[in-house]
């Protein structure tokens, strides 16, 4: 049986390699550790639950939902935005479902990107943009992101030839992986930069509620006109732990929502509607749960920066996100390094090269896990001799 030659251009997906190591691993009978996903380890909040099993029960929701969203949750969706960000956008043009924001992007890449076309994605960044790129015939252009830029990605060093060829740039702030963050100004250059090469702007905000030490992640529809060439997408996944319901919903310039709409109308039919139902309660129910999981995600930050510092590796505290993107020892590269922290201490991390060739001499810890369990690996880290100065290892 012969597939497809776009099937054949792009690689496994990451994280299923990455599971099928660990399986492995535990089948060998290894206690493993696995600091390697970003899936929240906190339950869904109660009240969000308890609007599923309501909503199951009634037989008027199990017929097909409506394209694009139903009405009520479209309304919450853009009823959160004006209460968090002040982003006012019109639920009946300005707003689409999503099943979550994975679909969303890989859509989004569908509904903009043709062959001979660019999309500049950032560089290391969510597998995703890299290979729907490649899926629907693009060129994925990297945009390098750098402690020393602060993970940010320098427009102006796009090459004026291949910013003209551009459909699409995708941002991500709060960051997936390097935990990176950006303000309004830099925003506000995105936009000026979308504008001048007329494409579209797409921001993956998958991590806006995440936040520790005072910081609070702007919408980039903050900025005056942003809507003009951008829209934004946003999930329910890590604010509210429902990273298995699959919803989230995408806002902005009421053309690329409408484009995005048309392409899942044409491959999907949309969210059980129980499940919107519940995202309702979640949108318009009380948020001390955010509170709750940000402080222990803080917590767990603060143990891994004292236990890596004691390994040998310098730390700045991340502002955003579950994840800590951190130097691989010297001379040691990312594959090395991940392989070696599973063999000899059980410990699952993904490879910064998963995230693209920027990701080369770095790697992602996970905060999922609970203190007790987070410190055993560190623990385990120093038994291993697996400290930033450790040298070459053998492999």
């Amino acid at each position: 049986m012969e597939v497809s030659r776009r099937l054949k251009s792009i690689p496994p997906y990451v994280f299923a390699e990455i599971d099928k190591k660990r399986q492995a691993a535990v089948a060998r009978g290894v206690d493993v550790i696995n600091l390697g996903i970003g899936d929240p380890d906190q339950p869904t909040p109660a009240h969000i639950v308890e609007a599923m099993h309501k909503a199951i029960d009634d037989s008027a929701n199990h017929h097909y939902p409506p394209f694009g969203g139903m009405k009520e949750y479209k309304e919450a969706a853009a009823a959160w935005c004006q209460k968090r960000f002040g982003v006012t956008v019109d639920p009946a043009n300005e707003v689409t479902s999503l099943i979550g924001s994975k679909e969303g992007l890989h859509n989004t890449i569908m509904a903009f990107v043709d062959e001979g076309n660019v999309n500049l994605i950032p560089d290391p960044a969510y597998p995703v943009y890299k290979t729907s790129t490649i899926l629907a015939g693009g060129t994925p252009h990297f945009m390098p992101l750098t402690p020393e830029n602060g993970f940010l990605p320098d427009l102006d060093a796009i090459p004026k030839a291949v910013a003209e060829k551009a459909t699409l740039m995708l941002l991500n702030y709060p960051n997936n992986p390097t935990a990176g963050v950006a303000d309004l100004a830099f925003f506000e250059k995105a936009v000026a930069f979308a504008r001048k090469y007329d494409l579209l702007l797409c921001h993956d905000l998958s991590y806006s509620e995440m936040t520790f030490d005072g910081y609070k992640a702007p919408s980039m529809l903050e900025v005056p006109g942003a809507k003009d060439v951008c829209m934004e997408l946003h999930t329910l996944s890590k604010a509210y732990n429902m990273t298995g319901w699959r919803i989230g919903f995408a806002i902005g310039n009421p053309t690329a929502v409408k484009a995005l709409g048309q392409i899942k109308s044409n491959v999907d039919t949309d969210i059980f509607k129980a499940i919107q139902i519940a995202a309702i309660a979640a949108l318009n129910g009380p948020t001390d749960h955010i509170d709750f999981c940000n402080r222990l995600y803080e917590e767990r930050r603060n143990v891994a920066i004292q236990a890596l510092k004691k390994l040998g590796w310098e730390v700045k505290p991340n502002k955003a996100t579950f994840y800590m993107w951190l130097k691989t020892p010297k001379g040691v590269s990312s594959a090395e390094f991940c392989g070696h922290m599973l063999d000899t201490a059980g410990i699952v991390v993904p490879p910064g090269t998963a995230y693209g060739p920027g990701g080369e001499g770095f790697f992602r810890l996970s905060l999922c896990t609970d203190k007790q369990r987070l410190q055993e690996a560190f623990d385990r880290m120093e038994k291993h001799a697996i400290t930033f100065d450790m040298g070459k290892i053998r492999v």
